[in-house]
């Protein structure tokens, strides 16, 4: 929450950018001094208050992963577009790992839009609130950016993180077998992340009581941002 403010508070003082489209959005101006893949950069904000860096997940697309095929290239694409580049920034919240969502702008041209046009990212369909489907399929068509790809060495980033995090989830099990038993928890008492007292418990309500609430992105790990934490 902390962050949350501090965050609101540097975007009140900063400059606002020309080229970015705000709307009912947040609108500043910032250097992007870092890029940590595809869909992320680190931006420095200068205000009253001397300057500060602010960690920024681009809104409306998803990026291979570093370690993915393409992951890399993706990287680079974006670099080449953004890095050490004054940008104009629209952002209306932070997504759940306190980074800012952010809408990137040039001289009017849409960097967020771009990569998926480029074919350097996917949509990220359970997040897009616009239609950008249509720019992801002219990329596929035509064979850009990770569209070039085989079709074995592509999958799109939300699902193969997914994957990482299920067989994480299994090494982990098999090397540290659950230590609590399970016939210290009953069913029917807790229904909520917030109520449980362990990584243990958490999951005795997932997998025995069947509270799938408990895992939203449904991966096998319930609470991941409050108990079960790697």
């Amino acid at each position: 929450m902390r962050q949350s403010r501090i965050i609101l508070f540097l975007l009140f003082l900063a400059t606002p950018a020309v080229g970015a489209i705000c709307g009912d959005q947040q609108c500043f101006s910032a250097k992007v001094v870092g890029v940590s893949d595809g869909d992320t950069v680190t931006l420095l904000v200068q205000n009253d208050q001397g300057t500060s860096q602010i960690k920024a997940r681009l809104s409306e697309i998803d990026a291979p992963e570093r370690r993915q095929p393409y992951g890399a290239r993706s990287r680079r694409a974006l670099a080449n577009k953004v890095f050490g580049q004054r940008v104009g920034v629209a952002s209306n919240g932070n997504d759940q790992y306190g980074r800012l969502l952010a809408r990137l702008h040039i001289n009017n041209r849409d960097i967020n839009r771009e990569m998926v046009r480029g074919g350097h990212a996917y949509v990220y369909r359970r997040y897009a609130t616009e239609n950008w489907l249509p720019d992801e399929a002219a990329a596929r068509n035509a064979g850009r950016g990770l569209w070039s790809l085989p079709s074995s060495q592509r999958m799109p980033p939300w699902e193969w993180r997914q994957r990482e995090r299920r067989a994480k989830l299994a090494r982990r099990n098999a090397a540290a077998p659950q230590t609590v038993a399970t016939s210290a928890f009953t069913c029917g008492a807790k229904r909520y992340c917030r109520e449980m007292t362990s990584c243990a418990e958490a999951r005795f309500h997932l997998q025995t009581c069947g509270l799938a609430h408990m895992d939203g992105d449904q991966d096998g790990v319930p609470c991941e941002h409050k108990l079960c934490r790697w």
